[in-house]
């Protein structure tokens, strides 16, 4: 299907017309005939999305430091971080979490919009590597980004970084793990300075209607969320669990203030609303955007989708005016 005609047969389903520009990469993407994720083994899925992840992708932006570490799990697990910075100066930083359905991706498959954020803020960026399903099921994942942060809050001069200046940050199932960690950090009294969410995953169920106005996709639809979340998750009632969808949560006052980088033609837009109205509710503020006609993942596509690029100098913005004095 053409841009033209994947504009029209959206707008006759009742959907938002995606851009044109975003219409041609959906269209390649079909053309392509790359076996959905779905379709595939757990491990043949990590491969997959790992050496599809960056064709999309802005050049990589040279940084005075690049640091690979671990950070300890509280099972004894070390954990694989890398350290973005722009210099060797004393940051604030961001704890970032990649997307991927808590099954794919890695700090490998989110290199470049890590970099993009330091270079753009001006701030550091820790990039994590949670342990994945199905080997590592829930709640493995919110477990080890909350361990990450606390070592880090901690010990945060051990890697020349300023403990006193910290945000959390992801997409998607990282998105969902730093909504986690800020209530989880609001109850054990650590101060952040901002959640930067892109598109997050925070309801318990896929019930929402922009969960069925795109149940179908383009990229991510019912079939591919509904397998990623059978391999992260042991039975459907865990689904309830807070940690799995924060707008479960008994509450939200106190927490970190909030940003929030949506897709309009995205299964869970509808639930990042929900979640910024909560936030709001509470008195917390919070700063949404909307990016208009393109689906998720599109932070990811920045050579191609104009909107990429908007969201990354806001993200950016936003980072450096909660982070910086």
């Amino acid at each position: 299907m053409n841009p033209t005609l994947a504009a029209v047969a959206a707008h006759h389903a009742g959907m938002p017309p995606l851009t044109p520009t975003m219409a041609g990469v959906v269209d390649r993407m079909a053309r392509a005939r790359n076996p959905p994720l779905y379709t595939l083994t757990p491990a043949e899925a990590k491969a997959a999305y790992e050496k599809g992840a960056g064709v999309l992708e802005v050049p990589k932006p040279a940084l005075e430091r690049v640091e690979d570490f671990t950070l300890p799990a509280r099972d004894g697990h070390a954990l694989p971080a890398r350290l973005y910075a722009p210099s060797h100066e004393v940051l604030p930083f961001l704890l970032y979490f990649h997307g991927g359905g808590f099954t794919v991706g890695s700090i490998a498959t989110h290199d470049t919009l890590c970099r993009v954020l330091s270079r753009q803020s001006g701030c550091a960026v820790v990039s994590l590597d949670y342990r994945l399903a199905p080997e590592h099921k829930f709640p493995i994942a919110p477990n080890d980004a909350w361990d990450a942060l606390a070592a880090l809050a901690k010990n945060a001069a051990q890697w020349g970084l300023d403990g006193t200046r910290i945000a959390v940050g992801g997409d998607s199932a990282g998105g969902t793990l730093a909504a986690v960690c800020a209530i989880l950090a609001r109850d054990a009294g650590l101060r952040l300075a901002l959640q930067l969410l892109f598109y997050p995953g925070m309801t318990a169920h896929q019930d929402t209607p922009s969960h069925r106005r795109f149940a179908a996709g383009p990229l991510l639809g019912e079939p591919l969320i509904t397998w990623f979340f059978a391999q992260y998750v042991h039975n459907r009632a865990e689904r309830d669990d807070w940690r799995f969808a924060p707008l479960n949560a008994q509450d939200v006052d106190g927490v970190a203030p909030a940003w929030l980088g949506l897709a309009e033609c995205d299964p869970v837009v509808d639930e990042g609303i929900a979640y910024a109205d909560k936030l709001r509710a509470a008195g917390v503020a919070v700063d949404l955007e909307i990016y208009r006609g393109v689906i998720h993942e599109f932070v990811k596509m920045g050579r191609a989708i104009p909107e990429a690029l908007q969201a990354h100098a806001d993200a950016a913005r936003a980072l450096k005016e909660a982070l910086q004095p």
